[in-house]
């Protein structure tokens, strides 16, 4: 897939890793439909990229329908729609075992719900769509989801982030493999420790603490480098049915 044809959706699209992937597609000619939950930061990621290149949309990846019409909008807008990235996704951190009680059932849902359950809810919906395209050398669309290297390596206080992000590991394969019929592909990346807004906020110390603790290079992955293996993922119709780790060499530590 040439990237000056991509017409993406982009979840988690406004911050972070969601909205550099959107830059990178739209500085080498794509166009892309962002979709979150915070319009403020939505108005200023569309001013940036420009109106003809993007437009938000206010789209809780958790609700089935309100998915599907807004993945029918997103198209109408893009003039088509052959890519998703699913970057929406949230920490839920805590203990199984908390010190004041165990961990609301409703704590380790939420999160399944976001990070596991909305991903495939968007790729499910996006498919639907997808399967009607014209064919390009047998291929209709791309679907990218994001994990985590906690998904292999889940830290104490992880459990349900880890469980959420294990499972989008797991629906990988077979998902590439059913839909295969219909020569749309589906890959995943799992990031290790990147800098993002939620980093930026962190103690200067704190920072240091996690890039010294990457083997090579020693810091925290760029967005940029997440945004660029992404339109490799686009680009290799070979590439199908993977889980990428992209870390650094850094496997985590219990705590």
């Amino acid at each position: 897939m040439q990237l000056s044809s991509v017409r993406a959706v982009v979840t988690g699209g406004v911050s972070g890793l969601g909205l550099a992937v959107a830059r990178h597609l739209v500085a080498n000619g794509g166009k892309v439909a962002l979709f979150d939950l915070n319009e403020e930061k939505g108005a200023a990621a569309v001013a940036e990229l420009g109106t003809d290149n993007a437009r938000y949309f206010t789209a809780n990846v958790t609700d089935e329908a309100g998915v599907a019409a807004n993945l029918a909008a997103a198209r109408e807008f893009l003039g088509g729609l052959n890519v998703v990235m699913n970057c929406a996704g949230i920490l839920g951190a805590g203990r199984v075992l908390g010190r004041e009680a165990p961990m609301p059932l409703s704590n380790f849902q939420a999160t399944v719900m976001v990070n596991l359950v909305g991903s495939f809810n968007v790729a499910k919906a996006a498919a639907d769509l997808m399967q009607h395209n014209e064919a390009d050398e047998g291929e209709r669309g791309v679907i990218v989801n994001t994990a985590s290297v906690a998904a292999y390596e889940g830290q104490i206080g992880q459990a349900a982030y880890s469980a959420s992000k294990g499972g989008v590991v797991g629906m990988t394969l077979p998902m590439a493999r059913e839909l295969a019929r219909f020569g749309i592909r589906v890959n995943t990346v799992a990031p290790g420790i990147f800098w993002t807004p939620m980093v930026d906020g962190m103690p200067e110390a704190v920072q240091q603490s996690l890039s010294a603790s990457i083997p090579f290079p020693s810091r925290l992955g760029r967005p940029e480098e997440f945004a660029d293996l992404v339109a490799y993922i686009l680009s290799n119709r070979y590439l199908n049915g993977e889980t990428i780790r992209l870390d650094g060499a850094v496997r985590l530590a219990p705590k």
